[in-house]
């Protein structure tokens, strides 16, 4: 075959391989999981996050979302806003209940039951979905306690059954969860089929995943799981300083840094640092328990102690105002939050060691001011009343003296003194004192 004839036939061989090469796909681009981590309280924080990553896995166009969750529970507003985002996320969503020992209790089961696919570890457990905050935060009054509890566990039931169907999970399960705080293990939960299966870790729930079909907003979808990269997503400063103020303990602690240090700077007026850093730290104490939805009669008692304290230190009440205002505080903080979930309560430990704090420093308070004003006068001309001196001249009535170290003038009292003599001030007028004769010391 001439040379001629063998580049025609390599070229033949190109053509006719050319339509085949185009049509054949490209190498397809790593399939990325994105995963989240929930492990605490339900809150504002915690539904901005949320929110924040169903954006992010949009715009990257991940095969899914695992959220990674293990809570107590927390606020019914974050929990619907959560709940409706993953309902109406455009790509699958799955919540995994982890790791072994993790719970999802309260709000964790109403996201749970939102999520497209629901998986458990091993050694974990959910349910007890009772609603316990009973503010609805609008306007209006106050509706008696148990109408407006059935009317927000009647809510809830509606709810957590219509994402059961949705999902098509145990809904009869869900509402006895939600009505009679019923609980369950994994095992228990896959046979009821209110999870979809049980994995042991990470992995292996993606290989659980792989090939399950999904119904999104965007239609059916099928997973590509098996050999996914896994990319962790992580709350932001802000979302992290929401959660910390979300925490009612801390909001406590805050608030009493705020008191001490205003009340600081009012009793050392210019020391300015107490009363800056007081101030920022009540603002974000009462931020804090805006968030959390607290009693009003609660900050009223803790407002009504710090009275009590203060009236302490003015009024002559030996300690029993103190006394008083630590009983008031106790209640109020007690009060504070408890219409809220067992998980956004104030700790009583934490009650209990604050309020004996603030009775120690009024208790030093009061102790010093009587003091001072028990104590001998210590500055000015009146520190020489009953010091005992010598006359520098003969005092006939007056003359001067020599007492403390300085030179004043002097009236003597009684009779003249001798110069020399010993003598010991008795009073005080404008800037000449008042003496009289010193009794020799016996030998």
């Amino acid at each position: 075959m001439t040379r001629s004839r063998v580049g025609g036939f390599v070229l033949l061989l190109g053509l006719l391989a050319a339509p085949a090469l185009a049509a054949a796909p490209p190498e397809s681009s790593p399939v990325v999981v994105q995963r989240i981590t929930i492990d605490g309280v339900i809150g504002p924080a915690t539904a901005r996050f949320i929110l924040r990553a169903l954006h992010e896995a949009e715009e990257q166009n991940v095969e899914a979302l695992v959220i990674q969750l293990d809570t107590p529970g927390g606020l019914l507003k974050s929990t619907d806003d959560m709940t409706k985002a993953i309902l109406n996320a455009r790509m699958p969503v799955v919540v995994y209940i982890a790791p072994r020992g993790a719970r999802a209790a309260s709000a964790g089961v109403f996201i749970t039951y939102a999520a497209h696919i629901a998986a458990m570890a091993p050694a974990t457990h959910m349910g007890a979905a009772t609603p316990v905050a009973i503010s609805t935060g609008q306007e209006g009054e106050r509706q008696p306690d148990r109408a407006m509890m059935e009317k927000v566990t009647s809510d809830a039931v509606a709810n957590i059954r219509a994402m059961a169907r949705r999902h098509g999970r145990n809904a009869d399960w869900a509402e006895e969860a939600v009505r009679k705080a019923v609980s369950i293990t994994e095992d228990e939960a896959v046979k009821l089929n209110v999870v979809n299966f049980v994995a042991e870790d990470l992995t292996d729930l993606l290989r659980k995943l792989d090939g399950r079909t999904v119904e999104t907003d965007r239609g059916s979808r099928t997973l590509r799981t098996a050999r996914a990269r896994v990319v962790d997503f992580d709350m932001d400063i802000t979302e992290r300083f929401l959660a910390l103020l979300s925490d009612p303990n801390i909001g406590f602690i805050l608030m009493n840094i705020g008191i001490l240090g205003i009340l600081v700077e009012l009793y050392n007026p210019g020391a300015i640092l107490p009363g800056v850093v007081g101030g920022i730290a009540l603002i974000l104490g009462l931020a804090s328990f805006a968030i959390l939805q607290v009693n009003v009669a609660g900050l009223l008692l803790i407002a009504f102690a710090i009275l009590l304290f203060i009236a302490d230190i003015k009024i002559p009440g030996h300690g029993i105002l103190t006394v008083g205002g630590v009983v008031s505080f106790i209640f109020g903080a007690i009060l504070l939050t408890e219409r809220q979930a067992p998980v956004l309560q104030i700790s009583i430990r934490l009650i209990i060691a604050v309020a004996a704090l603030m009775a120690g420093f009024f208790f030093f308070a009061v102790s010093a001011g009587v003091r001072a004003q028990k104590a001998a006068p210590r500055s000015g001309g009146e520190r020489l009343i009953g010091a005992v001196g010598v006359a520098r001249s003969t005092l006939d009535p007056e003359g001067q003296v020599y007492v403390q170290g300085e030179m004043w003038s002097a009236e003597a009292v009684g009779g003249p003194i001798a110069e020399g003599q010993p003598v010991r001030v008795v009073g005080l007028d404008g800037l000449r004192v008042r003496v009289k004769p010193e009794p020799p010391r016996p030998s």
